[in-house]
């Protein structure tokens, strides 16, 4: 469960202040059980509705559910919720929205509405149109280390292979029908669904190679000019940018950016690849538990990516940046930026020489609050996927 964003829901709920709240992320992550679990704990009518039936739904079905909240609003007098699912199903959902919400608005009605869909790039999209002031996004991120292990008994093994889908857990006995239901239960459905249909794109097996070739180099810095000469299919490295940009916002995989104190600079920097759910990557290379823990190198590169996929996916709440740094011989795994702090991050995972230069170079050249190691003599790697990435901060 998530318990912070269930915290921030209720909260916001309770407050005489209204806005539309969106839950907004990947697919499989909770989104609806915990709108389910916060109108169940609220002390008020409350009307959910989902535009996922085999019955196809239009704005007019917008307009029913809304008049069913009002009914229960003006029997019950204080407030009343309504939540809307799978809205993204119905074309030209938000101009409808932006008109009741102002309706009720104007005539002082006190119903809170929350919106949600399996597709992150339409929901923002429809936000973007109409609903400019009306809003406020809660980010439900694929789930943590801590969210497993509380729900599903996750070891440590368990999480860094099998990664944070909790719909996948119950299947991680059998890895042939876990792999399947990652590939093509969340996979293809996210970069058919959630990408191709919606946004234009030129050269979709293009995308798709690359989507691959990032679970395949997750942790590892690619220039857009080397994974021209892996793919197939012929591209430019704008395209490319812009693919990554589009994976990036599906849940999929994140191209970080290599740190510089001039912003424009980052721009042209090659990016490190980071899968957003380990799941990911281990699904797509087809090498079971057993065979990875077996290689120190192919394991270590996995726990990185772990780490990795912890930092990035905190950062949609945490309100910091997840870049990495390299010059000549010289890296640093990870460098988290909060308004004018600094955080440097070495990783020693056993997939290559550990060594602290990167870090004490890096912080004799910016002004570095904090050098954090995991793994090794530093925190313990278990640790620290339990921490609040936020803590390091303080």
């Amino acid at each position: 469960m998530k318990r912070t964003q269930y915290k921030i829901l209720f909260k916001r709920l309770e407050e005489p202040r209204r806005f539309i709240q969106v839950l907004l992320g990947p697919r499989q992550t909770g989104k609806t059980t915990l709108a389910q679990q916060v109108i169940d704990d609220m002390d008020c009518p409350t009307t959910y509705a989902s535009a996922d039936e085999p019955i196809l739904k239009d704005r007019t079905w917008i307009e029913q559910q809304w008049e069913i909240a009002r009914l229960k609003l003006d029997k019950d007098s204080t407030k009343t919720i309504l939540v809307l699912d799978e809205i993204q199903k119905i074309p030209g959902w938000s101009e409808t929205v932006k008109r009741l919400w102002d309706e009720d608005t104007y005539q002082r009605r006190n119903l809170y509405v929350i919106i949600l869909g399996s597709s992150t790039l339409l929901v923002q999209s429809g936000l973007a149109e109409s609903l400019a002031g009306r809003f406020e996004i809660i980010p439900i991120t694929h789930w943590s280390f801590s969210e497993m292990q509380d729900c599903f008994g996750f070891t440590l093994n368990d999480y860094i292979f099998y990664g944070g889908y909790p719909g996948s857990a119950p299947l991680i006995q059998d890895f042939p029908r876990w792999r399947n239901y990652i590939v093509d239960a969340l996979i293809e459905t996210t970069i058919s669904r959630d990408i191709l249909l919606i946004q234009r794109v030129d050269k979709p097996a293009l995308l798709r190679q690359l989507f691959y070739l990032g679970c395949q180099y997750s942790g590892q810095v690619l220039s857009f000019t080397k994974m021209l000469g892996q793919l197939q299919d012929a591209g430019n490295t704008v395209t490319l940018s812009n693919y990554l940009r589009l994976l990036e916002k599906a849940g999929l995989i994140k191209g970080l950016e290599k740190y510089y104190q001039q912003n424009f600079r980052k721009r042209a920097s090659s990016p490190k690849l980071q899968v957003m759910n380990n799941a990911l990557k281990t699904a797509i290379s087809q090498v079971t538990l057993d065979e990875l823990l077996k290689s120190r190198d192919l394991w270590g590169r996995l726990v990185e990516s772990a780490i990795g996929t912890h930092l990035v996916n905190q950062s949609y709440s945490g309100d910091y940046s997840v870049n990495y740094w390299s010059e000549r011989n010289y890296e640093v795994d990870f460098v988290l930026k909060k308004g004018d702090a600094l955080i440097a991050i070495e990783v020693k995972s056993g997939c290559k020489k550990s060594s602290l230069a990167g870090v004490t170079t890096f912080a004799n050249r910016f002004p570095v609050r904090r050098k954090i190691l995991i793994g090794g003599d530093g925190i313990p790697i278990e640790e620290f996927l339990k921490m609040p990435v936020t803590s390091l901060f303080a």
